[in-house]
């Protein structure tokens, strides 16, 4: 009976719970224990495998847990969370080091030496008219979402296997643009053409595209896919303008089924590249083709792009990608872990995501630094090694950002005075931003709440934290919020 109310609870929070969240912290936990206490009603105990995750389940998730079991049991029910048994280390095998004393910079240092040693080669892009070849973009962009090892892109569709839904992982961030590719991949012509993905640098735009084309060769392996970077069209144009050769620009990109071309807004200025980008656009759509593209910004919003273009890129889907918010940061970073063979703590994964919040790409990087760290120190990932691991990020960030500069810039960014961040006055066009600005500051500096209450006119702690839990709650809801959290962060960072 225990074990199907448990799971007739977890169907149910799997429904109400975004599915990155469900899989994150509640799929892994054991069946509850649920025993009968009387006029209580019942008492369902779960097991916990570390300290961490279970604050973290009885802060965030509890009360649902216990609503959700009471409704399905019609009584009471009581969540007692504790801590599992731990078990014996499992030993790693490695060789310990010399016992001469490293630095943390050495150990880093030996360890990304090692890494670039190991690390696959991958063609370089040549001479600019070298359509054979994938441009150096190629290389560095699937270190978005893929798995930390990326295979190098060789083959004729100039796709990445590494990058398929399956190593990406989903959340609120990419939720839509995530549920449109899949459209696209199981029905390519059909809906949402062109499908047009926007959003800021390393949020995973290559990553779904890459997916798409994967999927497809999957379900159709004689599909004419081709991804390339609009650099690299643009090489196309030029080789073939020189050469007036324009049949075989044509024959290149006209017949495709499927063309995925990242970073459209460098084709701004280049009026014989959108003539030729417009002429394949529009045969493509002709014959039922489908287009996806990807731009830091949305149609609209390019420059120097010619106005006939932006129409037809605005003509299908246009969706944004957004900064993943911060369980989703921390799936990312367990998910990556487990790809490279190396579980991460929990606590650890909170603590990076915490610190590393611009994009998936810094994520990675910051990942990279805190296990090689691990390995080459042979110590135990824990908060404290990530924290030493990552110590010159932490200590750039904390030196460059103070509560003032971030009172400036986000006074700036809403247009209202300085001043007003230490005035009394409470119009919503100012009380709004002073209480962005309360939130950065709590989460970009090491400031204490009673500390940024006095730096913005001497307020209590408890007006700092009704504004920090004000809108980091917001946050989570409101997709306009969070992208103005963004560029505000990015632009504090420098």
């Amino acid at each position: 009976m225990s074990l199907d109310l448990w799971q007739r609870a977890c169907d149910r929070l799997a429904a109400e719970l975004p599915e990155q969240q469900f899989l994150t912290w509640i799929r892994p936990l054991p069946p509850a224990d649920i025993s009968d206490a009387g006029a209580e009603g019942l008492v369902a105990c779960v097991r916990v495998p570390n300290r961490f995750k279970l604050d973290w389940i009885r802060s965030q998730y509890s009360p649902r847990i216990e609503a959700v079991l009471g409704e399905l049991a019609g009584k009471p029910v009581r969540l007692e969370l504790a801590l599992a048994p731990r078990e014996a280390p499992v030993a790693t095998g490695v060789r310990p080091l010399p016992s001469r004393p490293h630095s943390a910079a050495r150990v880093l240092a030996n360890a990304m030496a090692v890494a670039s040693q190991q690390a696959v080669p991958v063609p370089s892009q040549g001479s600019i008219g070298g359509a054979d070849e994938p441009p150096a973009h190629d290389a560095t962009e699937p270190a978005r979402t893929g798995t930390l090892p990326q295979a190098p892109v060789t083959n004729r569709h100039r796709l990445n296997p590494v990058l398929t839904f399956d190593t990406l992982v989903a959340g609120r961030a990419n939720q839509m643009a995530r549920t449109a590719a899949l459209h696209v991949a199981g029905a390519p012509g059909a809906m949402y053409n062109p499908l047009f993905i926007y959003g800021g640098v390393g949020l995973g735009k290559t990553h779904l595209v890459h997916a798409v084309g994967n999927q497809l060769l999957k379900d159709n392996p004689n599909a004419r896919v081709l991804y390339l970077h609009a650099e690299q069209f643009i090489s196309d144009v030029v080789k073939n303008y020189q050469r007036k050769t324009f049949d075989e620009l044509k024959a290149k990109y006209h017949q495709l089924d499927l063309l995925l071309i990242d970073d459209v807004q460098f084709f701004a200025g280049k009026e014989r590249t959108q003539e030729e980008f417009f002429n394949a656009f529009e045969a493509l759509l002709a014959k039922k083709a489908h287009i996806i593209m990807t731009s830091d910004t949305y149609p609209k919003g390019l420059v120097d792009i010619d106005e006939r273009l932006t129409s037809r890129f605005d003509s299908g889907l246009t969706v944004a990608i957004e900064p993943p918010e911060l369980e989703m940061r921390v799936a990312i970073l367990l998910s990556k872990a487990k790809a490279e063979g190396t579980p991460l703590p929990e606590d650890v994964a909170f603590f990076v995501a915490k610190n590393v919040r611009a994009n998936v790409r810094e994520l990675e990087g910051a990942l990279r630094k805190v296990l090689a760290y691990a390995k080459f120190s042979h110590k135990e990932i824990t908060i404290h090694l990530a924290r030493e691991a990552l110590k010159d990020l932490l200590s750039i960030q904390n030196r460059q950002i103070s509560v003032e500069n971030i009172q400036k810039t986000v006074a700036d960014f809403y247009k209202i005075k300085v001043a007003d961040m230490y005035s009394k006055k409470r119009p919503a066009s100012i009380a709004r931003p002073r209480q962005i600005a309360m939130y950065l500051a709590k989460e970009l500096t090491q400031k204490s709440l009673p500390e940024i209450g006095e730096l913005f006119g001497g307020r209590d702690h408890t007006t700092v934290l009704h504004a920090v839990r004000k809108i980091g709650g917001e946050r989570q809801k409101n997709t306009e919020l969070n992208q103005q959290l963004h560029v505000l962060e990015q632009t504090l960072k420098g």
